[in-house]
C-alpha cells in the first residue's frame, strides 16, 4: 500500500507533562512512520506571525515567549464570533536554529509542522457552549487522513478524519471527571455520526462504544496500544538502578510498593491507601504523580484537620503510622520513573476503570509484580500476568499488597507471566494492527 500523509494533533504532545494520550500520540506518530507514511504535526499553539518565520520556530520551543492572557481573551471572543470559519493551518518552520535535544523524549516522528493559533482551547469553548464542530483546512495539497488522538470538537476539510475514543468514562463514571457530562455525550455522538472511521484500544472500549453509542461494529477498529520502554531504561544494571531509587527518594531496592500516574478518582487511590494502611506491611507505599482533578477526597488519610499536606505534618514533628509510612513525591521524568519502578516490591493499579492501562503493563515489561483491577478493561489487558483485585473493596486490596510483598513464588510468578503478557503487546503487533486498520480504510 503507497504510504499517505497523515494529520496527527499535537494536543497531548504540547504539554510539558506527559499523559497516557500523549504517550499513545507519540507512538501512533512512530508507527506511521514505519509504515512508510508521512506525518504532519497540527498544534494549537500561540505563535508570531507567519511573517516572522524565526520568531515562530523560537516560540514553537519557548512557552514563555506565547501571547499574554489579555490577547487569549480577545482571541477567544474573535474566534466564537467567526465561529462558521474554517481555521486555516499555517507551517511552523523548522530549520534546526533551534537545538530540540531536550525535547527529544516527548517529541513525535514528523515531517511537517502546522500550527492554528489556540485551536484546542478555543474549539474546546466553541463546543462547551455552543455544540460547535471547529473545521481545520489546509492551503494546496493538504493531508490525506486525520488521525484525532482523543475525541476533539475539530474535523478537518477535505480528508478522511479518523478518531480514537480510548474510553467512554464521563459515561460509565461520570462522578470521577470533570467533563460537562452531557457535552461529552454531545461529542461523542457527533464523532459517532460524522467520523469516516472511530479506532479505539481494547476490546472492553470498542463494545462499550457499540451498546452506549450505537456504532456500527465494522465501524469501529481495536488496534490496543503498544508498550515500548527503552532498552538502555530496562537493561540498566541493578545495582545502579538500587542506588538511583535510594539516593533520589531514600528508598531501599525491592523494599517499596508504588503507585504512579495521575492523582484522580479513576485512580482508586484512597481505597489503596486504605488497603495499605490495613496492611501492617513494613514496606512504604510509595505515591508518585501530579494531583489532577478532584485529588483531595483520594488523599484524605494524608491530610491533617486543616488540611496540612503530609509533609508539613512531618516537619511538625507528628509521627503517625501513615506519615511513616506513605510517600508521595511529584512528577518523575519517565527515565527515573523506570528506575523506580524496577525498584519497587510491587506496583499496585487498582483503578476504578480503564480503556487499556499503559500503567500496569509498563509495570510488567519492567517485570515487576503488579496489583490491578476486575474492573474496565485491565483483565483484557492484564491477563494472568498480574493480580487481579475488587478495586471497591480495601480489604481485597489489602490481601494483595500482603501476597505480592510475601509471597516469593507468586511474586516471581507475576514477573514471568507479566513479562510474557506485555510482550504481547510490542511496537512490531502495533503496526500490523494499524496497517490492517488503513487497508481497510482504502
Amino acid at each position: 500500500m503507497p504510504g499517505r500523509r497523515v494529520l496527527v494533533d499535537g494536543l497531548n504532545l504540547s504539554l510539558e507533562k506527559g499523559t497516557g494520550i500523549a504517550t499513545y500520540a507519540r507512538n501512533l506518530t512512530f508507527a506511521l512512520k514505519d509504515l512508510g507514511h508521512e506525518v504532519d504535526m497540527l498544534y494549537g499553539l500561540r505563535l508570531p506571525s507567519p511573517k516572522h518565520q524565526a520568531a515562530r520556530e523560537m516560540t514553537f520551543f519557548d512557552p514563555a515567549g506565547r501571547q499574554p492572557c489579555w490577547i487569549d481573551h480577545y482571541e477567544r471572543t474573535r474566534f466564537a464570533a467567526t465561529w462558521w470559519r474554517a481555521r486555516t493551518a499555517k507551517p511552523v518552520p523548522r530549520t534546526g536554529m533551534v537545538i530540540e535535544t531536550n525535547f527529544r523524549s516527548r517529541m513525535p516522528r514528523f515531517d511537517r509542522l502546522f500550527n492554528v493559533d489556540g485551536l484546542y482551547t478555543n474549539a474546546a469553548g466553541l463546543h462547551r457552549y455552543l455544540g460547535l464542530t471547529t473545521t481545520v483546512q489546509f492551503g494546496g495539497i493538504g493531508p490525506d487522513v486525520a488521525h484525532w488522538t482523543c475525541p476533539l470538537p475539530i474535523r478537518a476539510k477535505g480528508m478522511r478524519n479518523i478518531y480514537t475514543i480510548h474510553d467512554l468514562v464521563p459515561m460509565r463514571l461520570p462522578f470521577t471527571t470533570l467533563d460537562i457530562n452531557y457535552r461529552f455525550v454531545q461529542l461523542v455522538e457527533q464523532i459517532a455520526a460524522t467520523a469516516d472511521h472511530i479506532v479505539t484500544i481494547s476490546e472492553t472500549s470498542k463494545r462499550d462504544i457499540i451498546n452506549l453509542l450505537g456504532v456500527p461494529e465494522e465501524k469501529v477498529t481495536n488496534t490496543y496500544q503498544a508498550v515500548y520502554i527503552p532498552d538502555a531504561y530496562l537493561q540498566k544494571p541493578q545495582n545502579l538502578v538500587a542506588d538511583e531509587v535510594k539516593g533520589m527518594f531514600g528508598l531501599d531496592y525491592k523494599r517499596y510498593i508504588l503507585f504512579f500516574g495521575a492523582i484522580e478518582p479513576k485512580k482508586n487511590l484512597g481505597r489503596l491507601i486504605q488497603g495499605y494502611m490495613a496492611s501492617g506491611l513494613e514496606e512504604p507505599l510509595v505515591i508518585v504523580g501530579e494531583e489532577a482533578w478532584l485529588a483531595a477526597p483520594e488523599l484524605r488519610f494524608l491530610l491533617g484537620d486543616h488540611g496540612d499536606h503530609l509533609s508539613r505534618l512531618v516537619q511538625s514533628g507528628d509521627t503517625t503510622r501513615v506519615q511513616r509510612d506513605v510517600r508521595r513525591f511529584g512528577y518523575a521524568p519517565f527515565p527515573v520513573l523506570v528506575s523506580l519502578i524496577r525498584g519497587a516490591a510491587a506496583v499496585a493499579a487498582p483503578s476504578l476503570y480503564e480503556g487499556f492501562g499503559l500503567p500496569a503493563l509498563e509495570a510488567m515489561l519492567c517485570g515487576t509484580p503488579v496489583i490491578t483491577s476486575k474492573e474496565g478493561a485491565s483483565p483484557e489487558i492484564a491477563g494472568d500476568g498480574a493480580l487481579l483485585v475488587d478495586p471497591y473493596d480495601p480489604s481485597d486490596i489489602r490481601d494483595a499488597l500482603r501476597a505480592a510483598v510475601h509471597n516469593r513464588e507468586l511474586a516471581g510468578d507475576l514477573m514471568e507471566k507479566g513479562k510474557r503478557r506485555a510482550a504481547y503487546f510490542s511496537q512490531e503487533r502495533y503496526r500490523e494492527s494499524l496497517a490492517a486498520l488503513y487497508a481497510k480504510l482504502g
